[in-house]
C-alpha cells in the first residue's frame, strides 16, 4: 500500500468511529432527555463506539 492509501485508511476508520459515537451518542442524550432518565447517553456512545469498531472490522479487519 502506499503512504497516500494509508492515509485515506487512517481517515476512514477515524470517520467511522467518529461517526458512531456522535450519532448514536446524540440519539441516547435526547432518549435520555425524552424519558428522564441518565444512563442512555453511556449506553448511546458505547452502541456507536461498537458499531464503528464493527464496520472497521467488516472493511479492513478480514
Amino acid at each position: 500500500m502506499s503512504e497516500r492509501s494509508n492515509d485515506g485508511a487512517v481517515w476512514t476508520i477515524f470517520g467511522y468511529l467518529l461517526s458512531g459515537l456522535l450519532f448514536w451518542g446524540g440519539v441516547g442524550y435526547f432518549a435520555d432527555r425524552f424519558f428522564g432518565t441518565s444512563y442512555l447517553t453511556l449506553i448511546g456512545i458505547l452502541t456507536g463506539m461498537g458499531g464503528g469498531l464493527y464496520l472497521v472490522w467488516l472493511r479492513f479487519g478480514r
